[in-house]
């Protein structure tokens, strides 16, 4: 088990150590929700373009919100270890278990039997419509593969070993291209054997998974007494629900931009989905700066080492602004050659670049933003970062998008601007906070 101790040594070293896997599972993770996009464009067809693309919205949804609460596992298991406490993560697995099954089976049935209604929601164009609502309930179907992968990955950057979720999503990326090839290219099954490769990607990820891990040294000890619903749940939740909502609210207003954007027509909506899948390659440094931020900050405020964790943030916010410089470049000049890998579609990939070019910005907002996330959740602020997120959401990205898409002749270059706007407004908040409660974060 390679688990990291983050407070001592070189910042820099340690935490581009452990961010770099991180973002090669985020990468991997990308890639593994964009082959189903990319193969259905190539080997399907325009309408199966569009119900992939806003069929996984409504399970980024569930995805995302899941993230968001398992971040609370990570930042209780660091904070034990740079306590000295692992002798309590047994007790924190147990509670896991049992919280998340319970949680999968409730997800699970309201996925298969609410698909129309979701999918109605979205504005999904009409000739997409079926093949959508049949996305949601076959990822609906097998989303406790889903739940389990994401509450792996949390647990063992929790212990500081960022290697193994890497491991765990190439095994379901490498089933994934698989799947997808021999059921859509192969079979001609389209947006329904897009979805079972997905799903039947994490089942096998999971279960190899388990069977590693089984085999491996723990710095900690379980037993089955351990499992139920105990005080570490109440713990966990309370780190991890603000996040969790934060990322159910913030990806409802994505999913209400979707729709706005849906009523543009096919051409627009399968312009948008690949545009999405860009833009999530696009956001992955940010992504891992902000969860190796957590768990480096979370250890260091255990060891009571502040003024390292800040220095962490600084570093962290250094590396993501060398790196959104190079990413923003690219986005700008080769919108349109990103967007024609997924399809050759000339109006869907005109859409996807003019939506690009007005997102680029957050490539370079984002790495200031992500970081001070980050070492905010690290500090357990998980509150104010959820109030901060849906202000950015709701009082900026949402409003914005939809006044520019019922424009005349709208434009997705100026929807797609909306994000960044609402990042710099979040920054504003951000910094504001800090400022305000310096003493108090600080001593914490």
């Amino acid at each position: 088990m390679n688990n990291q101790d983050f407070t001592s040594g070189s910042i820099v070293k340690k935490l581009l150590i452990f961010m770099v896997p991180i973002l090669g599972a985020l990468i991997l993770q990308a890639m593994y929700s964009a082959v189903d996009l990319l193969i259905v464009g190539w080997f399907g067809s325009t309408a199966g373009i569009s119900a992939v693309s806003t069929g996984s919205n409504v399970v980024n949804l569930v995805t995302f919100t899941i993230t968001g609460l398992t971040m609370g596992i990570t930042v209780l298991i660091s904070r034990y270890i740079g306590e000295g406490k692992s002798q309590r993560i047994g007790k924190v697995l147990g509670g896991v278990i049992a919280f998340f099954i319970v949680l999968s089976i409730i997800i699970a049935v309201l996925m298969l039997v609410f698909a129309p209604q979701l999918t109605a929601l979205m504005q999904a164009p009409e000739e997409a419509l079926k093949l959508t609502i049949l996305y949601v309930r076959i990822c609906g179907g097998g989303i406790l593969f889903v739940i389990a992968y994401n509450v792996l990955s949390a647990v063992f950057r929790g212990l500081g070993d960022s290697t193994s979720p890497l491991l765990f999503v190439a095994i379901a990326c490498v089933v994934n291209i698989f799947g997808d090839l021999v059921l859509v290219a192969g079979f001609h099954l389209n947006v329904v054997g897009a979805a079972i490769a997905t799903i039947a990607a994490q089942a096998v990820s999971v279960i190899l998974s388990l069977i590693i891990i089984s085999k491996r040294e723990l710095p900690f000890t379980m037993k089955r007494q351990d499992i139920g619903f105990n005080s570490e749940v109440i713990k966990f939740l309370r780190l991890g629900s603000p996040i969790a909502l934060q990322e159910l609210l913030t990806n409802l207003s994505f999913l209400a931009l979707c729709a706005f954007i849906n009523r543009l027509g096919l051409d627009a909506s399968s312009g948008y989905g690949i545009a999405q899948k860009v833009t999530s390659f696009i956001l992955l440094v940010p992504s891992s700066l902000m969860q190796s931020m957590s768990s480096f900050v979370a250890q260091n405020v255990g060891a009571r080492q502040e003024k390292r964790a800040l220095k962490a943030l600084l570093t962290g916010m250094g590396i993501g602004l060398l790196a959104g410089c190079f990413i923003f470049t690219a986005v700008m000049l080769k919108a349109d050659l990103f967007a024609s890998i997924f399809t050759n579609d000339k109006a869907v990939i005109q859409c996807a670049g003019e939506y690009l070019r007005g997102f680029a910005p957050e490539t370079l907002l984002t790495s200031i933003s992500f970081s001070l996330i980050g070492y905010y959740n690290g500090h357990e602020r998980t509150l104010f970062v959820m109030i901060q997120g849906l202000a950015q959401s709701f009082i900026v990205r949402l409003p914005v998008s939809y006044i520019m898409s019922i424009q005349p002749n709208a434009s997705l270059t100026l929807i797609g601007l909306a994000a960044p706007l609402a990042t710099a407004f979040g920054i504003v908040i951000l910094v504001a906070y800090f400022i305000k409660n310096k003493n108090s974060i600080l001593a914490n």
